[in-house]
This record gives structure tokens, C-alpha cells and sequence, in this order.
């Protein structure tokens, strides 16, 4: 007689187990999306069925206003705005971090220092950049200068305060760890007080992003010939309603990826940290 050897059984565990997994991963998405859902359908259906044609001419239907960017986007003239709006945003926010990173390292490094100028960077900071678009106006006049100067005062501050920030909230465990092991000075603060203070920092700057955005859009309704807010100015001044509603979306849609693409970025420089279980 001869025995058969059967294969041993290999347990691979629940075919299963990744629909309840996409299931969460569905209904979490949901759930993050069901109020901006619900305020877009408030936005459709309360001008049509709800306020009168004389408050309609005012807060047109969303589909209305979408019907206007898709025709923006069509003749270009989106487009040209846009890039107009970038370039000023991005030239003040890149000259903010280039200016703030490096002096928030060297304040927080120097603690008479930051004793010193502390009353001065609080006066700075609670001082709203809008109520200074006067003086830049008048000091630089109403080009190009004024507009990006305006863009870095207001995205100094967050940087400059959570890269402070940042380095004042080390772990001094980790500190006393590294000086233990013989770090000197300039490798310490290479290898613990920078990368421990990059999470703080990103902080600033999906800030200071979001607040080039912001400020431009004001700064453009006063003396631009193109940008975002010159678009919603002229299209409020010309009474094309939907037309300036379709600039405000896209001022929304570009601030959400411009937040998104920060975010996914300090992850990238953050790889170090334990993520926290849910």
C-alpha cells in the first residue's frame, strides 16, 4: 500500500479582509466630504426654489457659476490671471521663507537675542498686513513692488514665529541625549534641534502659503491690470455676477491644492516621525 502525502494547507487568511478595509476607507471619505456636499447643494437648489429672482441676481445657482469658469477657462482669460496671481504670490512667499527660516534658526538659537526683539516681533505680528497696504502703496507705489513686498510682510510672521517655535520646543531629553554622545554644537543642531523642529516649521509655511494667496486677492483689487482679485473686482464693478463667483471658486480650488501639495510635502520631510495609530 501506498501512502498519498497531501500538501499542507497554507492559511492565507479572510479573502475578505480588504472589503471591510475599503469600506472605512469609502465611508471615512464620505463622511470628510458630506458638508461641503450638502453646501453645494445648498448653493444650487436655495436660488433656484427658494430666493426670489431679485436676491437670485445676486447669488446665482452654483451651476451657473461653473458654466462662467468653464467659460474662462475656454477663452484664456483664467489662464492669464492665474498666472498672473502665481508669480506675485510665489515670488513674496519664496523671498518670506528664504528671509524667515534662517532668522527664526538664528533668534531661537540665541536666546538674547530673542530676548531683545521679542516685543518688536509681537507689535510686527499683531499688526494686520491689509491695514499696511496704504503705506506700501504709497512708499513703492502701485506696481508689481508693492504687491509682493505686501505678500512677504504677511508671510514672514508665521514662518518666522513657528520656526522660533519649532526650536524652542525640543525635547531637552533629546538634547541632553545628544550633548551626552559627545555632539558638538553644529552637528547637535543639525541632527536633532533641525529635523525635530521641521513639522513646527511646515506649519508656518502652509500658513504663510495660504496667506499669499489671501492678501494678493485684496492687494489685486487695488491698482492690478491682471490677477485673480483684479478679475473679481472688475467682474463685481461690470456686474457680471457669475463671472466673479467663478473667481472666488477658483481662488478656493487653488488654495486646497496649494494647502494639499505643503501637506504632502512636510510627510515627506517628516518620514522620521512614528505616525499615531487611529
Amino acid at each position: 500500500m501506498t501512502a498519498t502525502l497531501e500538501a499542507p494547507k497554507v492559511h492565507t487568511g479572510p479573502k475578505t479582509a480588504e472589503k471591510p478595509y475599503k469600506k472605512n476607507r469609502i465611508g471615512k471619505a464620505f463622511r470628510s466630504s458630506a458638508a461641503i456636499l450638502l453646501f453645494l447643494a445648498v448653493w444650487e437648489l436655495a436660488p433656484r426654489y427658494v430666493l426670489d429672482e431679485s436676491t437670485r441676481t445676486f447669488l446665482p445657482p452654483l451651476s451657473e457659476d461653473l458654466a462662467a469658469l468653464w467659460e474662462l477657462v475656454l477663452n484664456g482669460q483664467l489662464a492669464d490671471h492665474l498666472l498672473a496671481s502665481l508669480g506675485r504670490s510665489a515670488a513674496g512667499f519664496v523671498i518670506a521663507v528664504g528671509i524667515s527660516v534662517p532668522l527664526g534658526l538664528l533668534i531661537a538659537w540665541y536666546r538674547p537675542l530673542a530676548e531683545f526683539l521679542n516685543p518688536l516681533l509681537e507689535l510686527a505680528r499683531n499688526t494686520a498686513a491689509l491695514a499696511l497696504l496704504p503705506v506700501f502703496t504709497l512708499l513703492l507705489g502701485i506696481g508689481e513692488v508693492s504687491k509682493i513686498a505686501l505678500i512677504v510682510y504677511a508671510c514672514v510672521w508665521p514662518v518666522l514665529l513657528n520656526t522660533i517655535a519649532g526650536v524652542n520646543t525640543v525635547d531637552p531629553l533629546l538634547v541632553k541625549a545628544a550633548r551626552s554622545l559627545g555632539l558638538s554644537s553644529p552637528s547637535l543642531f543639525r541632527k536633532v534641534i533641525l529635523p525635530s523642529a521641521v513639522p513646527t516649521i511646515f506649519t508656518g509655511i502652509r500658513m504663510a502659503a495660504a496667506y499669499s494667496i489671501l492678501i494678493l486677492i485684496a492687494a489685486e483689487m487695488v491698482g492690478a491690470k491682471a490677477g485673480l482679485g483684479y478679475l473679481i473686482n472688475n467682474s463685481q464693478v461690470n456686474f457680471q455676477i457669475q463671472q466673479m463667483y467663478a473667481a472666488i471658486i477658483t481662488v478656493s480650488v487653488l488654495g486646497l491644492a496649494i494647502n494639499a501639495g505643503f501637506v504632502a510635502l512636510e510627510r515627506r520631510f517628516s518620514t522620521w516621525r512614528v505616525k499615531e495609530k487611529a
